[in-house]
């Protein structure tokens, strides 16, 4: 069984419960598989980064597996613009999405979801093939003051990981949602001169485990989400906070991912 995300933002829950910690969010457009069933709720694997977690049965759509082979085949483009609206036209209604949104099967402004519903939007779309490592920075500059949200990937609430792995989708490469499966991808560099805008850089805790990421920028500086998408001085030992003049994170590796 497949489904697909009909709304703005449906929270992902670690276990099939509400009151379940948020692990990340699914996007309007964002396909899955469904490998679980309870009467209220969906245990997911999100197609485009393999994470399992939980949904409630009210907020999604149901899809065939021909759709899902389709859209596997077929990466839908994403919105590039911070705040947009789309139009339900089948049921004559508006809402509003976030950046990084898919809009399947988009042709001239228009979209498909379900099988029977057909949407509008008119705004800038971004492909989601098109591979442009020199604009990471730039993109990741539009999130910044998103307050910190576990498990957000949206300007309304996003976490380190989220940042990173959105800011890399809407220029065409694709990221797995936590930081410490982040890790496990790009080339390692050997010192911390070496990095280049859109390098990440990889943080961990005193058991030595992966716990945070930012993405490099000139000048030793990094934007990362802590209490908010902010920029901060970036050396061989860490991140500087500013306002408490004191390192926040401590670096493990940087990484080039492409």
């Amino acid at each position: 069984m497949y489904g697909i995300c009909n709304l703005s933002i449906v929270p992902c829950r670690a276990e099939a419960s509400n009151k379940s910690e948020m692990v990340t969010q699914l996007l309007l457009g964002e396909h899955f598989t469904i490998l679980e069933e309870t009467e209220e709720w969906r245990k997911i694997k999100i197609a485009h980064d393999g994470y399992e977690c939980w949904i409630n049965h009210k907020q999604y759509a149901p899809i065939k597996e021909k759709t899902f082979t389709s859209l596997e085949q077929h990466k839908a483009p994403l919105s590039n613009e911070l705040f947009s609206i789309v139009k339900n036209k089948t049921a004559n209604e508006s809402f509003p999405i976030a950046m990084g949104s898919s809009l399947p099967f988009c042709e001239k402004g228009k979209f498909r979801l379900e099988e029977s519903s057909e949407y509008e939007f008119d705004g800038n779309l971004k492909s989601a093939q098109e591979k442009t490592y020199d604009t990471i920075i730039q993109t990741a500059l539009l999130f910044l003051n998103a307050p910190y949200l576990w498990g957000g990937r949206t300007c309304w609430g996003i976490d380190c990981s989220g940042f990173t792995q959105m800011a890399f989708a809407l220029n065409g490469f694709q990221l797995p949602r936590d930081a410490y499966q982040q890790a496990e991808l790009g080339t390692p560099l050997s010192f911390v001169e070496e990095a280049e805008p859109g390098d990440l850089a990889f943080f961990d805790n005193e058991e030595g485990k992966i716990v945070h990421v930012g993405i490099v920028m000139s000048d030793n500086h990094i934007i990362h989400a802590s209490g908010k998408v902010r920029i901060d001085k970036f050396d061989h030992y860490g991140i500087f906070h500013s306002e408490r003049k004191k390192y926040s994170h401590l670096l493990r590796v940087v990484k080039r991912m492409i």
